[in-house]
């Protein structure tokens, strides 16, 4: 495990008040801080929709004529849906545990994926 991980280049206020967040706070492996890197970026990356949204409809008119939801809540939306799948991954403590273990494993958002019997 590695401690004392440098903030990635390229964060915005969300994305770095996230790593900080988790990464001073937890040991964290390699795999978990990749994991890490790309909800920061996410978190950043609603920051942009939500300004971009602030001064746009709720909803357009599509190709058909059918008013519709902006394409930038319709975005938004899939993006906290990944950066939720992103943090569960991490597998934090829920802090109600009274311990620093990891909570138990749990798998992964569509289900554990085992090895495949031979028939």
């Amino acid at each position: 495990m590695t401690t004392n991980r440098r903030t990635p280049a390229g964060l915005g206020t969300s994305g770095k008040k996230l790593w900080h967040s988790i990464a001073d706070q937890f040991e964290i492996e390699e795999h978990e801080a990749l994991l890490l890197v790309e909800a920061c970026r996410v978190a950043d990356r609603l920051d942009a929709l939500a300004a971009a949204q602030r001064d746009a409809p709720l909803t357009v008119t599509s190709a058909k004529g059918d008013e519709v939801a902006s394409p930038y809540l319709v975005e938004a939306r899939q993006q906290a849906i990944v950066l939720s799948r992103l943090i569960a991954s991490l597998r934090l403590p829920t802090g109600d545990e009274g311990e620093e273990k990891r909570p138990q494993r749990r798998g992964a958002a569509r289900g554990a994926y085992g090895i495949k019997g031979v028939v």
